[in-house]
């Protein structure tokens, strides 16, 4: 009997302790910034081999504090990002360059990975195409 009641009161107790759960809504936070981007994707179709092409991401901080974007990295070094250095206020807007210099001919598919202060720390934009061989005119 003794054992009945340890047993039940084991139970009782197990259950009132996995029975309290977290709040599972997020809070924002408050000291970061938000991109919203007029686009994260450009397509510059068909380049010249040897002539290179630059796209500018825009955004705008949709956040409640100064947006900073610390860095830039493009995914080979021949993607050369550039980017608004000071801090974008509330409202306020930036740019991230993308310069792709074409010299392999062919399709290309690079990205740009973006660090700021945002909830998540990154973003990743793409620029693609495809270059093509200049024309060789016979003499």
């Amino acid at each position: 009997m003794k054992k009945l009641v340890f047993i039940a009161v084991l139970a009782l107790i197990a259950n009132a302790g996995f029975s309290q759960t977290a709040a599972t809504t997020p809070t924002p936070k408050s000291d970061v910034g938000e991109f919203e981007w007029t686009a994260s994707t450009h397509d510059f179709g068909k380049i010249k081999q040897g002539v290179p092409v630059t796209y500018e991401f825009k955004f705008t901080n949709k956040g409640k504090s100064p947006l900073v974007v610390t860095n830039a990295q493009g995914s080979c070094g021949c993607t050369t990002p550039n980017w608004t250095r000071d801090p974008v206020m509330p409202g306020g807007e930036g740019v991230v360059k993308a310069t792709f210099n074409a010299m392999a001919v062919g399709p290309f598919d690079k990205t740009v990975t973006v660090t700021a202060n945002i909830d998540g720390g990154v973003v990743v934009l793409h620029i693609k195409g495809e270059v093509e061989a200049p024309v060789v005119k016979p003499n």
